[in-house]
């Protein structure tokens, strides 16, 4: 069954829509998806190698974009569907305690969270229930982001006929060690702060 799905994305990968869907997925990861988008990004890296780079550009983009609309969500809406999300993701305990460390440390919480596997939406819709500073915040997300997708769009691009050897023929180690990235991610941003 992981085969035929893995086959199923890589056929989904190389169709004209790919690259807007892979864009949605990294819209909304980072403002409320679970899922992040590197699960688009990496398929669509090994099909197409000689795009890497634009699919990165994409992916950041769409990230940005849905980190703003994340940042709105806990400037404007936090009492509402902002708490709702921190509560679902089981940071509501924190909420308090991550508004002082952007106090503190803001660049810092933007730039390491940011290319981490802790979920980008706990940083986005956080820093705006924070009122951290909208440019700083912009300007720090495109720094990380960026650097996560073009850092893998770079793996793919001079790696990825290897990285694609090896993915087919351990698949199910692949999987679950994502699986296990995942899930660190998300334990990782409720016991950190």
């Amino acid at each position: 069954m992981l085969r035929r799905l893995y086959a199923w994305v890589l056929a989904l990968s190389e169709k004209p829509s790919a690259p807007w869907a892979m864009a949605g997925v990294s819209f909304t990861e980072s403002s409320f998806f679970p899922i992040p988008p590197d699960i688009m990004l990496v398929p669509m890296c090994l099909a197409r190698p000689e795009r890497a780079f634009y699919y990165a550009g994409l992916c950041t983009l769409a990230s940005v974009v849905g980190g703003l609309a994340g940042y709105a969500i806990g400037a404007l809406l936090y009492d509402t569907v902002g708490k709702f999300l921190i509560d679902l993701y089981g940071y509501g305990d924190k909420a308090e305690t991550f508004r002082a460390a952007y106090a503190e440390w803001g660049h810092w919480v933007i730039l390491i969270k940011g290319a981490t596997p802790i979920p980008y939406k706990l940083v986005t819709i956080t820093a705006g229930f924070a009122r951290y500073d909208l440019f700083w915040f912009t300007v720090l997300s495109i720094v990380t982001r960026g650097a996560r997708f073009y850092l893998l769009a770079t793996l793919l691009y001079f790696w990825g006929p290897p990285a694609r050897e090896f993915i087919e023929r351990r698949l199910e180690l692949v999987a679950f060690v994502s699986l296990v990235i995942i899930v660190v991610g998300f334990y990782a941003a409720v016991r950190l702060f």
